[in-house]
Formats: C-alpha cells, sequence, structure tokens
C-alpha cells in the first residue's frame, strides 16, 4: 500500500506578519510550528513530505526544517515559481505576489501520484486533524466522482484577537458533504463578541470553516490545469498585480460541476497560527500547555 502524502504549503510571502513566519520558533526548544504538523502526522501513518517552497528558500528550509524532518519521513522539495503556468498562459507584467494556493499545488504536478493531504505551514492544525485526513486517504479513490474531502473547524476556533483572518465559509449537505465553500478574506470578532465579515455579515458560532486542511485523490492535479488556465485567461486580466487562485474555490467549481465530492471531516481542535506577530505569545504558551501535558516531546 502506498502511503498518503503530506504537503506543505510554504511558498507565501508573509506580508501580513513582516517576516518568514514559517520559520520562526515558537515550541520551547526552538520548534517551529512544521515541526508539530510533522510529528502529528507522522503519528498517524504519513511517511512522505512535501514542501512546496520559494527556491530561493530551499537552503535555509533545509536546514531548519528539511533536515530534521528526514529523520522521520522522506522529503521533497517543489518550487512554486511564476514560470510554471498551463501551456499558453504567462504572467502579467509586474506581478511579484505568488499567484495563491490553488497555483501552489498545481505545482506539484509530476511530483505526486498517491492520494495527499494539502496543509498551510504556519498553522498549527492538532493531531485528530491528521489523523482523519489519513484514515480518510489510505482507503481513497474515485468512481463515478472524484472523491476529495475537507478538515472543518469551527469559525470561533480559528480566530485570532489581533486582526481579521481569511476562511473559507463552508456550507454541508445532509450527507456530510462539502456543498458550497465561500472565500472571505476579514472575518473577526467584534468588541460586540459577533463574528463577522463585511461581505459576509454575522457568521454564527459553530459554522464550519476550511483552514486549507484538504485531502485529495491525483485526479486534483489534472483538474487544476483546466481551472488555472481559466483563472489565467478570464479573472486574472481583472486584477493583474493581485488576484489569487485560491484553493478552496478550485475545489468548489469541481462540487458545483458535479465532478467532484469532498467528505467534510469535522474537528473540534482550537486553531493556533502566527497570522500577525502579536499571536506569537499566544501559540507559544498553547505549546508549552501541551508539551508540560505529554501531548508532545520537550524536544
Amino acid at each position: 500500500m502506498a502511503h498518503p502524502v503530506l504537503v506543505i504549503m510554504a511558498a507565501g510571502m508573509g506580508s501580513r506578519y513582516g517576516g518568514l513566519k514559517q520559520i520562526d520558533p515558537v515550541g520551547p526548544n526552538g520548534q517551529i510550528i512544521m515541526n508539530y504538523s510533522i510529528y502529528d502526522a507522522w503519528k498517524a501513518g504519513f511517511r512522505r513530505v512535501v514542501f512546496i517552497i520559494k527556491e530561493e528558500l530551499r537552503e535555509v528550509f533545509h536546514e531548519r526544517i528539511g533536515s530534521a524532518a528526514e529523520a522521520l519521513m522522506q522529503v521533497d522539495y517543489v518550487y512554486q515559481s511564476p514560470d510554471r503556468l498551463p501551456a499558453g498562459c504567462t504572467m502579467p507584467e509586474g506581478r511579484v505576489k505568488p499567484l495563491g494556493t490553488g497555483h501552489a499545488i498545481y505545482c506539484l504536478r509530476g511530483t505526486v501520484n498517491e492520494p495527499f493531504a494539502v496543509l498551510n505551514a504556519d498553522d498549527f492544525y492538532g493531531a485528530e486533524a491528521f489523523q482523519c485526513i489519513y484514515d480518510f486517504l489510505k482507503d481513497a479513490k474515485d468512481d463515478d466522482k472524484h472523491r476529495y474531502c475537507m478538515v472543518g473547524y469551527k469559525v470561533e476556533n480559528t480566530l485570532t484577537e489581533n486582526g481579521t483572518v481569511a476562511r473559507g465559509i463552508c456550507k454541508v449537505d445532509a450527507d456530510g458533504f462539502l456543498s458550497d465553500v465561500v472565500e472571505r478574506t476579514a472575518i473577526s470578532r467584534g468588541a460586540d463578541g459577533v463574528i463577522s465579515d463585511p461581505e459576509e455579515g454575522e457568521i454564527p458560532e459553530g459554522t464550519l470553516v476550511s483552514m486549507n486542511m484538504w485531502g485529495f485523490t491525483p485526479s486534483f492535479l489534472d483538474e487544476l490545469e483546466a481551472d488555472l488556465t481559466g483563472f489565467m485567461q478570464e479573472r486574472l486580466p481583472k486584477n493583474p498585480l493581485k488576484a489569487e487562485f485560491y484553493l478552496p474555490s478550485a475545489v468548489d467549481h469541481l462540487i458545483q460541476a458535479g465532478r467532484a465530492t469532498a467528505q467534510v471531516l469535522q474537528t473540534s481542535a482550537q486553531w493556533y497560527g502566527v497570522t500577525y506577530q502579536q499571536d506569537k505569545p499566544v501559540v507559544v504558551e498553547a505549546l508549552r500547555r501541551m508539551t508540560e501535558a505529554g501531548l508532545y516531546p520537550a524536544e
């Protein structure tokens, strides 16, 4: 049996945070968030990790995280670069910002041929999330539709007190499948305690959101080619320097077209992440408590 592959998206620029947050130490012995993700993934059964990074970060990534990960797993690197595009597509002149999470996954083509889990480098997901996504992927097969999955978090467990967050708001049908996911980029809890977004309005507690923890069969990489081509030709020209090809949107297009399902694996876990510099002490304290409770080894 081929083990599912862990894919960690780490090519983001960290613009809101003001630094390379993916390799900022937060654990009691200088661990970074990815150390915890890789440990949780290894315990769940993953045996290979692919980091999606900028090519110029290869050396510092290997030194800071890749070499340690090699003790547990096969480690590979994929570069999210502006020249990795479908045939006939070119980047707009002057574009510096990466094309987004959907493009990052497109760059896996030719590297990953097994079912794979996708997650962000700078989010702490919790052991339960890794176990449930591994259990889904180890038996995942497409049939009359592509069969994908997503780990859904309660929106109130994914906020920061230091600004807004971007989340995919999820609607789930009676059978536990994702029926709709809409990216909202400015969610926060107001002084009145109400969670809201300028576009969405109030978002009730308990609403499931995507933290970009997805599970896919290899078919998704082929499907991305057509969707990315459409994005480059139709949507990108309207905002050439900033428009992004979001991973949840790519999944949503396939669901709406009746080509795929995404089973929602619910978790009550508390998300931790460093969206803003001021978030770091909260994450440090949470990891210290979890280490003292024996959930993670101090080293």
